[in-house]
């Protein structure tokens, strides 16, 4: 074979060892440090510690002049699909917290004291609420104090101050603002001051109990505080005929379940003897309808009087039945509180 030809086999050899990064000896060849650099960087996919690629887990030198990397994403203001990433106005309130400027339509609702949050978003949701004459579907519509809000076509009045009252509910007195049965209600034992203010009672006590009952016109306290997840315990005295078997106390105390098959959380309960009749205190962290009442019915205890005497931070004290008397301000501070709500009306921040 010619020289002519063997030159240019030589020629290629050479190229294609070194494409393999190789020398004529066919042993690795040898690079720059700079160069080694780059390329364990271009291995590595740009890790700081190089182990993508890098099977000696060395680390790589930083590239110079590079950009420093943002914290988050692969570039700064954008998303990972590469479109720019929209920039939120830190200075321009939202809906939930213009607060003087406006609120939300069901807390607007609620506010005047129509009815709670949950059922103002029913009647946004059925078509029933328009905004400035426009019927408005969106529970969360941004409204403000001018816009006149509309429910089956009925003005609403502007947010009004909410009332807060205790009631010492007397025994034969129905907690419904009406009955069909012409029975008296509990906002029949309120003076004339308090009429019209849309008040209703938060939770019930039964048609022959009597004790604590808390009215108001404050829709969003009075779902919380009727919703399970904001239970606050209620105590009760509760007179019942004759002894009380130490087992019936215990049965309560571990927790019963109920002929109709609902389990029952440990109820505390203390005990003394009144002429004869047993007087029990009960604490409940539950509220099962007439749940005192159908554990004695268990348990073979015949109830005299069941009172409720307190709920949560909320005391009867020595208020006379059928009197009423309003919350002072610690009182309300304190019941908002404890179901995650401010003094101020809105979400406790």
């Amino acid at each position: 074979m010619s020289s002519k030809y063997s030159g240019n086999a030589c020629s290629a050899d050479k190229q294609k060892r070194a494409a393999h990064g190789r020398d004529a000896s066919g042993a690795p060849a040898k690079t720059s440090a700079n160069n080694q650099g780059h390329a364990a960087a271009r291995k590595s996919d740009g890790k700081p510690d190089g182990s993508f690629g890098n099977p000696h887990g060395r680390p790589q030198p930083a590239r110079k002049n590079a950009a420093p990397r943002p914290a988050h994403g692969p570039g700064a203001g954008f998303a990972k699909d590469g479109r720019k990433a929209p920039i939120r106005d830190a200075a321009k309130p939202d809906a939930e917290t213009a607060g003087a400027e406006g609120a939300r339509l069901n807390k607007a609702i609620a506010a005047s004291g129509l009815c709670s949050r949950r059922k103002a978003d029913e009647l946004i949701l059925a078509g029933r609420v328009s905004v400035n004459g426009m019927p408005e579907p969106n529970p969360a519509r941004h409204v403000l104090p001018a816009d006149a809000i509309s429910v089956d076509g009925r003005v609403l009045a502007a947010q009004q101050a909410f009332t807060y009252l205790l009631l010492h509910k007397p025994v034969q007195v129905v907690c419904t603002a009406s009955d069909p049965e012409g029975r008296a209600t509990v906002l029949d034992c309120l003076d004339k001051k308090y009429q019209g203010l849309r008040l209703y009672p938060v939770g019930r006590l039964d048609y022959f109990s009597e004790g604590l009952l808390l009215l108001t016109n404050d829709g969003q306290l009075a779902q919380r505080l009727t919703h399970p997840r904001h239970h606050q315990p209620k105590t009760y005295e509760v007179l019942v005929r004759g002894p009380v078997p130490d087992a019936a106390l215990k049965v309560m105390r571990d927790g019963m379940r109920l002929a109709e098959g609902e389990t029952l959380l440990p109820v505390e309960v203390t005990t003394r003897n009144i002429n004869g009749n047993t007087l029990m205190q009960m604490v409940l962290h539950q509220g099962l309808n007439r749940q005192i009442r159908r554990m004695c019915r268990d348990l073979g205890l015949t109830v005299l009087r069941l009172c409720r005497t307190a709920q949560g931070a909320l005391r009867l004290g020595d208020l006379a039945s059928g009197a009423v008397r309003p919350l002072t301000d610690a009182e309300v501070a304190r019941l908002r509180e404890c179901v995650g709500l401010s003094a101020g009306g809105g979400p406790a921040r």
